[in-house]
C-alpha cells in the first residue's frame, strides 16, 4: 500500500486550500483513510478520516466545520478540503491508511495506521 499526498502551499489566514491522497496497492473497504498533521515540535495529531466502505467520517474539534473530507474511489484519491485556514493549522499534512476494524475504537490516533505517505507542507501566513 502507497500513499502520496498533495495539493500544500503557502495561504493567507482565512484562505482555502485542497489536499489530495491517492493510493496504490491494495486499498480495500476494509481501510480507513485519515489525515494527520504535524506543526514543528509538535506531536502528530489526526485531522480527519474516512471510511472507504460507506464513506463515514470523523474531524477534530479544531477543524469541525472548516475542513471537510471527501473521497473519489475511481481516483483512488481522498481530499481534504480546508477552509478559513488559520496559522495554527501551519504543519505537515500527512495521509495515512489503517484497517477499519483497527481504527474504529480511536479513529483520528496515529498508532491506528500502518501506512503512511510522505508529507505536503501547509504554510498559513497572518
Amino acid at each position: 500500500v502507497q500513499l502520496q499526498a498533495s495539493g500544500g502551499g503557502l495561504v493567507q489566514s482565512g484562505g482555502s486550500l485542497k489536499l489530495s491522497c491517492t493510493t496504490s496497492g491494495f486499498v480495500s473497504d476494509y481501510y480507513v483513510i485519515g489525515w494527520f498533521r504535524q506543526a514543528p515540535g509538535m506531536q502528530r495529531e489526526g485531522v480527519s478520516c474516512i471510511a472507504n466502505s460507506d464513506g463515514s467520517t470523523a474531524y477534530a474539534d479544531s477543524v469541525k466545520g472548516r475542513f471537510t473530507i471527501s473521497r473519489d474511489p475511481a481516483k483512488n484519491t481522498v481530499y481534504l478540503q480546508m477552509n478559513s485556514l488559520k496559522p495554527e493549522d501551519t504543519a505537515v499534512y500527512y495521509c495515512a491508511a489503517g484497517l477499519r476494524a483497527e481504527v474504529a475504537a480511536t479513529p483520528l490516533a496515529t498508532i491506528r495506521y500502518k501506512y503512511w505517505g510522505q508529507g505536503t507542507l501547509v504554510t498559513v501566513s497572518s
